[in-house]
């Protein structure tokens, strides 16, 4: 029989890239259902697995079951390495298979690691992923160090080791999942270490490098840290974190003053200003009770949720490059100009595009989300529904406290939406639609009236 050119025709880096997130989360949900993973040495019901499964896999950090309550030391262990695969791609580390070996790299398999990295070049994406693991196992073991100095003489060695350890990769993956349920409460994350300046400190700089994204790490290192000898891209990202933590932290000291920050030392009131501004990008984390915060406190902390971390990092988000072109595309049309600029150069159309409809995908799918889950279960309220939408589809891992409250079909809505998330909106839009035909007919151009 005769195969057709399409049929013959390769599965797109998306798919593949795809395909093995979904694989890993199926076989991490088969392990966390055995006995073993639990502390009652009991069967794990299959949508409390796969829902840990997907928010590991996809270093979200939502939890339907208290992760030091639940889950015995190897079930924690099984969590621990989908956070890290999860964190840095699944193509990333079957590279490391070849680059172990000696064996080359194909231009096949180039293709995949610089859509799963994000680089601007396939030129060099080996060194780049080579940086990256290198990078890795060096800021999680300093993470690891530094936060050992405060759990190993409140937990003892190899409890206080172990502890420090799982926190430094979740914090540097992104993902939020903490063992503080067994230390100050089930579901309390970081809150009993929020006047802890080396835990808060320690955390947030994990956060900050694992959502640099692995193409500024390169940069940074090809051009020995020097600003400007960085690529445009490097230098927007710089200046982007360095403002989305001095902003946000200034707008949480206002606007938590006299709330959930009440009564806290100014030195306290600072520290968790700033992880409440650096955590909603995608790590998950908190040092006050989100579900507390006030009504303006909790529009910031979904607009840095959907803002996310950087592009080829392990956060998730629109991406803050995504945000800065829509801000400078309104500023350009409120100025009446034609293109879009950043910092001296020019932005191409297709770009600018792309960017637009990142932004729309993802606040589409949050609003149907959103509608769906308060539908099936109108006790819930927009509020705290519209954290969680927000944080599953920008795999953050904050919560109102409402996880465990969902319903079977609500929380399939949130598996998927930390699915798509961790792709990305556009990818996951192009999986699920038909692959785009040839016009066939050239229709006339016309206008509408839009503002």
């Amino acid at each position: 029989m005769k195969v057709s050119p399409k049929e013959r025709a390769p599965m797109s880096a998306q798919s593949l890239i795809a395909l093995g997130f979904a694989l890993i989360i199926l076989i991490e949900m088969l392990l966390l259902m055995l006995p073993a993973s639990s502390l009652s040495g009991e069967w794990t019901d299959p949508l409390t697995a796969l829902f840990t499964a997907t928010s590991a896999v996809c270093v979200t950090g939502l939890v339907v079951v208290d992760t030091a309550s639940h889950w015995s030391l190897f079930g924690r262990a099984v969590l621990l390495l989908g956070i890290q695969i999860g964190g840095l791609g699944v193509m990333t580390l079957l590279s490391l298979i070849p680059l172990l070996s000696g064996k080359r790299i194909g231009l096949r398999q180039r293709t995949l690691l610089q859509e799963s990295v994000a680089s601007l070049h396939i030129g060099g994406i080996v060194r780049i992923v080579r940086r990256a693991m290198i990078g890795t196992v060096i800021i999680e073991g300093a993470g690891a160090l530094l936060l050992a100095l405060r759990f190993v003489p409140m937990l003892g060695i190899v409890r206080g080791a172990g502890y420090a350890l799982f926190h430094a990769v979740s914090a540097f993956c992104n993902a939020g999942f903490d063992l503080m349920g067994s230390v100050s409460g089930p579901y309390t994350s970081l809150e009993s270490f929020s006047a802890d300046a080396l835990v808060n400190m320690t955390v947030m700089a994990l956060i900050l490098l694992g959502g640099l994204g692995f193409f500024v790490w390169d940069d940074l290192i090809a051009c020995r840290f020097r600003y400007k000898k960085l690529q445009l891209h490097s230098r927007v990202v710089l200046l982007m974190t360095a403002g989305l933590l001095i902003v946000p932290t200034a707008l949480f000291y206002i606007f938590e003053h006299d709330g959930v920050m009440a009564g806290m030392t100014t030195g306290e009131r600072l520290l968790a200003s700033a992880f409440s501004a650096v955590t909603p990008r995608t790590a998950g984390f908190d040092t006050v009770p989100t579900g507390e915060l006030s009504s303006a406190g909790s529009l910031l902390t979904l607009l840095l949720m959907l803002t996310g971390g950087n592009p080829g990092s392990t956060a998730g988000g629109a991406k803050t490059t995504t945000m800065l072109l829509l801000l400078l595309l309104a500023v350009s049309i409120l100025k009446r100009e034609e293109d879009v600029h950043v910092l001296g150069r020019r932005m191409e159309n297709g770009i600018m595009r792309r960017a637009c409809s990142i932004v729309i995908v993802y606040m589409t799918l949050a609003m149907a989300a959103t509608m769906a889950i308060c539908a099936l279960q109108p006790e819930l309220a927009l509020r705290d529904v519209l954290i969680e939408v927000f944080s599953a589809m920008n795999t953050v891992g904050m919560t109102a406290g409402i996880t465990r409250a969902l319903s079977p079909l609500s929380q399939i809505i949130i598996i998927l939406l930390m699915f798509g998330g961790r792709l990305g909106s556009l990818t996951f839009v192009f999986l699920i639609t038909h692959r785009p035909q040839p016009a066939k007919i050239q229709y006339p151009t016309d206008r509408l009236l839009v503002g």
